[in-house]
């Protein structure tokens, strides 16, 4: 069965972002590549070395992959998505919610919904936009 994982673009800041996410989500950073690493130096022209071609974060047995754009396309930012977490409690919802909030953007904050406890909604300072539920709240039957 197949299995579907986020990939993000970044402008430069992937390095940075990938590892505030290992540590704001608990994940592991699996692995980063620079275009200067590339096994075909072709693809990396002069004066980009220093940006990522490839990231992999591993978090619970899913990926979270990421690079920096390509040199001569424009970037044209993050939208249209969302990433969506779900925690087991509130608590633990609440804990990454704040962390990726800090320098960023609170679009909604976290507050009880129909489906959880607790959901809020955050775009985090490299631009990507998160959906943090916590403690899932049962349905009226």
């Amino acid at each position: 069965m197949p299995t579907i994982d986020a990939y993000l673009t970044f402008d430069g800041t992937c390095a940075e972002a990938m590892r505030f996410y290992e540590k704001a989500l608990g994940a592991k950073l699996e692995m980063m590549m620079t275009n200067a690493q590339s096994p075909d130096p072709a693809m990396c022209p002069p004066g980009n070395e220093d940006r990522i071609l490839h990231a992999s974060l591993e978090i619970d047995g899913r990926r979270l992959m990421a690079s920096d754009s390509m040199p001569g396309q424009p970037y044209q930012g993050m939208h249209g998505f969302g990433l969506a977490l779900t925690y087991p409690t509130v608590a633990e919802a609440r804990k990454v919610f704040d962390t990726l909030a800090t320098g960023g953007r609170v679009d909604m904050p976290m507050q009880p919904t129909f489906w959880a406890d607790a959901f809020g909604m955050v775009v985090d300072r490299y631009g990507t936009p998160w959906l943090v539920n916590g403690g899932p709240r049962p349905m009226p039957s």
